[in-house]
């Protein structure tokens, strides 16, 4: 079984795999539109994690983790607490086409997409919106910015020839927010 990952899971599967390829799936665009109060918010300051629209001229590039025998009940027990119980995501079957040069064939992959049915499930803001949740919110998993942060330097140093301007835009709007953040921190400590 294969499990394509667009979001943490590209840095951080959580699960035993065989073998992994970068790679990407048509058809869908990744967005900030998944509100997250378990692993990069709480209840009281939601975060925001990535999910997939349906996008018939786009593509999404992420990491497909290969998973065999006694991996695959793991792997899918594990996600499925980790995205269908905590972060409401249904599962679907793709084609994910490997970057790899002798690659041929496209791979069946599982992939886990929140639906605006979802009850944690946010929509459509401004990037600058978005960078303003993603500063103020953490979870058990850590801090929302270094998901961001994270999710870009994967697609700067392994998709270099991919664009994801939702993303980069996002990353923008949170670095140029950043520096009053800290200024403001200074500025009442000295005080």
């Amino acid at each position: 079984v294969w499990i394509f990952g667009y979001g943490s899971l590209v840095w951080r599967p959580g699960f035993e795999f065989t073998s992994r390829k970068v790679g990407f799936i048509r058809g869908y665009s990744r967005r900030f539109w998944q509100g997250d109060t378990f692993h990069r918010g709480s209840e009281k300051m939601p975060g925001r994690v990535v999910t997939l629209l349906e996008d018939c001229g786009a593509c999404t590039w992420g990491v497909a983790y290969e998973v065999r025998g006694e991996q695959i009940a793991a792997s899918l027990q594990y996600l499925n607490v980790r995205e269908a119980v905590l972060g409401g995501y249904d599962t679907k079957f793709v084609e994910f086409y490997s970057q790899e040069k002798d690659a041929e064939e496209p791979i069946l992959a599982l992939v886990y997409i929140a639906t605006p049915q979802n009850p944690s499930y946010l929509g459509p803001a401004s990037e600058e919106d978005i960078a303003a949740q993603i500063i103020v919110s953490s979870g058990c998993a850590g801090h929302n910015i270094e998901y961001l942060l994270r999710l870009a330097d994967f697609m700067r140093y392994f998709c270099p020839q991919a664009e994801d301007k939702h993303l980069f835009s996002i990353e923008e709007a949170l670095t140029s927010i950043l520096p009053c953040l800290y200024y403001t921190e200074e500025s009442l400590e000295e005080t």
